[in-house]
């Protein structure tokens, strides 16, 4: 279910996805201090999972080549597209911008700003890792804390065509970025432009809420990822998946750098 403005719109249930991931280690050293970065009013506790901030952005991209991301997510369906996402991962996709990404980028301090004038959602440049899994990544573009201590994100985009719905690939990036943060739901802000100009006095907005379902499958497609990198980084074979009675409730760090830890939400 979404709201748009005020209104309650019905959209159909989107398809099952995935989520994507490449480097040796975790993302930041044990008791390394987090960086410095944009983000205001978070708990200590998201402030302790601070990996790395977008407007450095040579750490930023050593950060997130070392862990799966929204933007990784996006572009995983199913599994058969498990193979295409470990070779973007490992060589990268070669794609470094145009003249909509550019746009974008400029369009987003002003899109933020009245995203949180008109809800409180404050802008936010850090990159996050989740709680159980530090492979986790996340940068949403804004984040709050609620008076009851929900996490509230928000995403921001620019599009040159119209939106009847949020498109799935965005909302893989959402449903992504809420596992990461333990976010309930998400404020999903785009502005329409026709040449770069705006088309509206005033961005459009949704919500999109928290779909435990979507996540869990996103969750078990990274751990099949992380394996495939595992299996071409290592040459061994990949792993034989271990009876779920037989799993331990607390599983060991993994020594090697790709195999999938049992993950939980």
């Amino acid at each position: 279910m979404f709201v748009v403005t005020g209104t309650t719109v019905t959209t159909p249930r989107p398809l099952l996805v995935a989520c994507s991931f490449a480097a040796r280690g975790e993302c930041r050293e044990a008791g390394a201090s987090a960086p410095r970065v944009r983000v205001e009013n978070v708990t200590p506790e998201l402030r302790a999972r601070i990996v790395a901030d977008s407007r450095d952005r040579v750490a930023w991209i050593r950060a997130r080549s070392r862990g799966i991301t929204a933007t990784d997510v996006a572009t995983l369906t199913s599994e058969r597209a498990i193979a295409r996402a470990a070779d973007a991962k490992l060589m990268g996709s070669g794609f470094s911008g145009n003249a909509y990404t550019d746009h974008g980028r400029r369009r987003e301090p002003e899109i933020a700003a009245w995203v949180a004038a008109t809800h409180g959602i404050q802008p936010s440049s850090a990159l996050f890792h989740a709680e159980v899994e530090r492979r986790h990544l996340a940068t949403p573009d804004g984040i709050m804390v609620d008076a009851s201590g929900r996490v509230v994100l928000a995403e921001i985009k620019t599009t040159n065509k119209p939106w009847r719905s949020v498109p799935r690939s965005y909302l893989r990036q959402v449903w992504w970025q809420q596992h990461v943060l333990g976010a309930e739901r998400t404020l999903v802000a785009w502005e329409q432009h026709d040449d770069f100009v705006p088309v509206d006095d005033e961005p459009r907005c949704v919500w999109v809420d928290r779909d435990e379902r979507e996540i869990g499958e996103l969750i078990r497609l990274a751990s099949a990822l992380i394996d495939e990198l595992y299996h071409r980084t290592t040459r061994r074979p990949r792993p034989e998946p271990s009876p779920l009675a037989s799993a331990p409730a607390q599983p060991a760090r993994p020594s090697q750098p790709f195999r999938a830890l049992a993950l939980a939400d």
